[in-house]
């Protein structure tokens, strides 16, 4: 009977975690794209979605690998410490980078617009009514019936009411 040696128990457990990341983004990404393509999503936003939760995926493993390689617990909770703290210090300043990815996220999930629809953003001081040109991890394109495109900010979404009025422009004047 052979016995694994401590390095040899690393080395399985490295490949395990290895095809382990590759079956779950496998997994993770035919899922996304079963749910974009019943529920009507671009490529372009499926992608992006992919791509956030293969970043999740990474540093899972690579937290894995590193209790795997026998970095001690009290060393990764220190080293965790010290990148929140400036990682968290960085994102006060730029906190709505996040915000607009978060909301970015939730936009591809669950909101019921998508591009081509004609939208009403209910904001007292500057109403916008547009044409969804194409929605982004940050922001979302809106082109007006003048043909100004307007940039609007993902998680300024979530803080605005907002009504789908038609999926085209029609002919006719606007009327608020």
């Amino acid at each position: 009977m052979y016995k694994f040696d401590f390095t040899t128990q690393e080395v399985l457990s490295t490949g395990i975690v290895i095809v382990s990341v590759i079956v779950s983004r496998i997994i993770v990404s035919l899922a996304v794209r079963k749910f974009a393509k019943a529920t009507h999503r671009i490529e372009h936003r499926t992608n992006l979605v992919i791509k956030y939760l293969d970043l999740l995926i990474n540093i899972v493993a690579v937290l894995a690998l590193i209790l795997i390689w026998g970095v001690e617990a009290r060393d990764i909770i220190i080293a965790i410490s010290s990148i929140t703290t400036v990682v968290g210090v960085a994102m006060v300043a730029q906190w709505s980078i996040l915000s607009n990815i978060t909301a970015g996220i939730i936009l591809f999930f669950s909101f019921p617009f998508k591009i081509g629809d004609v939208i009403k953003i209910h904001d007292k001081d500057f109403p916008i009514v547009a044409e969804i040109e194409d929605i982004k991890a940050f922001h979302i394109a809106l082109k007006t019936r003048e043909g100004e495109i307007i940039v609007y900010p993902n998680n300024l979404i979530f803080q605005k009411g907002i009504s789908i009025l038609k999926h085209h422009f029609d002919d006719k004047e606007f009327v608020d």
